[in-house]
């Protein structure tokens, strides 16, 4: 089944004496009047965002479910194309309050049904998020799909000027995701998630589970088919992923439940990097987005400032902040190979979604060294430190040719 890709021009303006209504019939006339626009397969399979924005030629997709969506009592005023993003098209939306000052709100875009994943989840982890410190991400206000075709999904959240180029206080960002962590509890007293949810446009395996090793097991077995999908067999992965899988999750992470031992399920962003925060510009505050949340263990959160793709974060200084408001948990002298452990998750899902990254190599490289120290296995490469970044600094640009 295709759809249309609904554009009016790249900004749309309506005259301030327009009553709500007139609104709504000029956006129906606008949309009606570009229904011919490039089509795009209804598919479960995510869809190239630059196919997208060459198909909308710099014309912005909006609609009027957007708009049912404001807060009660606003015009809408304008639309526009806002940031880039590797998954999604963005934009910036203006409206009319009701008492007449102009609100701002951002703008997600996202296709078939794998769009509506992606954007549900971000969507649900922000209202969570938000929910328990409003300060620490933009204030989500609504999801949905378009009426004017079946496989066009939106996001929507209070628009905040953030600088996403300098980096963050260390001690105050640290404090910060230290504390969303201890505010947060589990609903269900388990790991997991009301709702899929996604880093990047990996989708997790969220279903809920009393252990933690049993989830996380799950998480990267889901994330290893998708990066298989994608980049093809390679055997010697495949062995090492499911020796790590079977033998030493259960001995690292099973040691976190065992004995007396127990870990909290703690909400994290779930894909937590310098290029998911930024610094809000009129408080000074930290602030994150783009969140694909899920409740684990807290220390999973820190799993991604081992990997290429984070920059700052990879210092020490960041990591051991972070311990000084929320101890490693116990064994202690486990935390440096659970970290290892953790990480693997930020690579192989970054692999999943760029073909023929190095990050593939840095996962089984990874594998290679808990094997080595936890389930020695024959028939496997020796875990190499020239390929290891936490010792040779190494680093990527994010999405490079993606944005």
């Amino acid at each position: 089944m295709a759809t249309q890709i609904l554009a009016p021009v790249s900004e749309i303006h309506v005259p301030e004496t327009q009553n709500e209504q007139a609104v709504n019939e000029l956006q129906k006339k606008e949309l009606e009047a570009q229904h011919e626009q490039a089509a795009v397969a209804d598919t479960k399979e995510p869809i190239s965002i630059k196919e997208i924005l060459a198909q909308l030629d710099g014309r912005f997709p909006m609609d009027e479910a957007v708009v049912d969506v404001l807060p009660k009592g606003s015009t809408f005023l304008s639309v526009e194309n806002f940031g880039s993003s590797a998954w999604t098209v963005t934009g910036k939306v203006t409206a009319r309050n009701a008492d007449g000052t102009e609100s701002v709100y951002f703008l997600k875009v996202a296709y078939g049904e794998h769009g509506g994943t992606m954007l549900k989840g971000e969507f649900e982890s922000s209202k969570e998020i938000y929910r328990l410190m409003p300060d620490f991400i933009p204030e989500p206000c609504g999801f949905g799909k378009y009426y004017s075709d079946t496989v066009t999904y939106f996001y929507l959240c209070e628009f905040v000027d953030m600088d996403i180029s300098t980096a963050p206080d260390p001690v105050e960002f640290t404090s910060r995701v230290a504390e969303l962590h201890k505010k947060s509890q589990s609903p269900t007293g388990k790991f997991g998630f009301p709702v899929t949810t996604c880093d990047g446009k990996m989708a997790h395996v969220v279903e809920w589970e009393d252990s933690w090793a049993v989830f996380y097991r799950k998480l990267i077995r889901g994330l290893c088919k998708l990066d298989l999908e994608t980049n093809g067999p390679w055997p010697e992965l495949e062995r090492a992923t499911e020796q790590v899988l079977t033998k030493v999750v259960d001995r690292l992470l099973g040691a976190l439940q065992s004995e007396g031992r127990q870990i909290k399920p703690c909400i994290i962003h779930g894909d937590l990097y310098e290029g998911n925060m930024g610094i809000n510009m009129e408080t000074g505050d930290t602030i994150l987005f783009d969140a694909g949340s899920y409740y684990a263990h807290n220390e999973m959160e820190l799993g991604h400032w081992r990997c290429e793709f984070s920059s700052h974060f990879r210092s020490k200084i960041w990591t051991r902040n972070y311990l000084r408001n929320y101890p490693a948990a116990e064994p202690v002298d486990e935390f440096d190979d659970r970290n290892r452990l953790y990480s693997i998750k930020g690579c192989i899902n970054y692999s999943a979604g760029h073909p023929g990254s190095l990050l593939r190599k840095t996962a089984y490289n990874n594998m290679l060294y808990l094997c080595e120290k936890y389930a020695p296995i024959d028939g496997l490469d020796s875990y190499d430190p020239r390929f290891d970044p936490s010792i040779t600094g190494a680093s990527i640009v994010p999405h490079e040719g993606l944005v």
